[in-house]
């Protein structure tokens, strides 16, 4: 094991922290209101809307990530429509394709545990919405999208580990995030281990903190578990209590 080498490595791949980051918040954020969008169409009931809906989930569910990020950047390309259209400075720069390509899949995602959190409110409320004269976009907005948020929050968190480790794809197409930086480094030293440590702790830095931010939104979002929390910590406080007590 070359520590030496490891120790040079380190502040280079932390360079790619930033565009590791950057990719996925970018991602995520532009991810999450398109799968909002789809997960409002795949509930809807016209037909045709939920039926594209479906399509789109379908497809970017049912092929690999790396495949998409190929058709996107190499496979736009070669048609002349794409070209001379506006989209072609966007879709000729290897930052802007890997963006659409991970926004695309992480709002296939995302919109399918969005849709089973608005699924999981209880019929009840939406009805007791309606008898209380809120309107389709206010009932959405103050009875299902808060509680579904807290419903899909665990399965969510889930998706932004996910979308993290994922951003290492788009060093197959020329960004030098923390995988390409790593990459470039294997190239140059042919020292595969000690260089891919280095970049797979700086993943499990960026996936606990993540963790914990998710678990505390949870603990906040859900006052229930604040309140057994709270009833445990004064049970035990009483029992510590008594025993205190008994050994007098």
């Amino acid at each position: 094991m070359d520590f030496e080498l490891m120790a040079e490595a380190f502040p280079k791949i932390l360079d790619g922290l930033p565009v590791t980051m950057a990719l996925a918040a970018s991602s995520l954020f532009l991810g999450f209101f398109l799968a909002i969008v789809i997960a409002l169409l795949r509930t809807s009931r016209f037909r045709p809307l939920a039926g594209f809906a479906y399509s789109f989930v379908y497809v970017f569910r049912g092929t690999p990530l790396l495949v998409q990020i190929f058709l996107i950047y190499y496979g736009s390309g070669q048609f002349e429509v794409v070209r001379e259209s506006f989209a072609w400075p966007i879709l000729r720069e290897a930052w802007w394709c890997a963006i659409l390509a991970l926004t695309l899949n992480t709002g296939a995602y995302t919109s399918e545990i969005i849709r089973g959190g608005i699924q999981a409110v209880p019929f009840g409320q939406i009805e007791a919405a309606k008898a209380c004269g809120m309107n389709a976009v206010m009932r959405f907005r103050r009875v299902v999208f808060p509680q579904a948020i807290r419903q899909a929050l665990p399965a969510y968190g889930n998706e932004i580990i996910l979308m993290i480790k994922s951003t290492s794809l788009a060093s197959t197409i020329t960004l030098l995030e923390m995988t390409g930086i790593a990459r470039k480094l294997i190239s140059q030293t042919y020292k595969p281990l000690e260089i891919f440590l280095i970049a797979a702790v700086f993943y499990l830095t960026l996936v606990f903190v993540v963790t914990r931010v998710v678990a505390f939104i949870e603990y906040r979002l859900n006052p229930e578990r604040r309140d057994v929390a709270s009833m445990r910590k004064d049970k035990d406080m009483t029992t510590v209590a008594a025993l205190g007590a008994d050994v007098r």
